[in-house]
């Protein structure tokens, strides 16, 4: 019984429950930005190339088709959809970045450790008590 109170104090602990709601939020968010780069910054880029982004590819082998019209066969470097992964990485770490440091900014800023009060040391006030016994 001690090894799944172990277990329920370790998964119920704040920061695990936080990482995995980050977990999930972050894999939300990757599906947003993959719709952009997809949608929207591909089909922009292929302009420049006059042809789908992600289609990009630089051709090794040349294929043969099938009788279903289908090449087969054909090696290739797809750079295009490399380039869409680079571009939504880049997106997702600047997004991040900008989050981190928004959070960095409205936590509570620690407050300096106040000054010792101002007066006489420790040590003064020794040899004042030893000075007022000898009288």
């Amino acid at each position: 019984m001690g090894f799944l109170k172990e277990f329920k104090d370790f998964a119920m602990k704040g920061n695990l429950v936080d990482i995995a709601v980050g977990f999930v939020m972050g894999a939300a968010f990757k599906e947003v930005v993959s719709s952009f780069t997809g949608g929207i910054v591909s089909p922009l880029i292929g302009l420049l190339f006059n042809a789908d982004f992600n289609d990009l590819k630089y051709v090794i082998t040349e294929g043969t088709p099938n009788d279903a019209g289908e090449i087969v066969g054909e090696i290739a470097v797809m750079y295009g959809a490399f380039l869409t992964n680079v571009i939504d990485f880049i997106i997702v770490a600047f997004v991040m970045f900008l989050v981190v440091k928004a959070v960095n900014k409205m936590k509570k800023k620690e407050e300096p450790a106040p000054e010792p009060p101002k007066g006489p040391t420790q040590e003064e006030l020794l040899a004042e008590i030893r000075d007022l016994l000898k009288k």
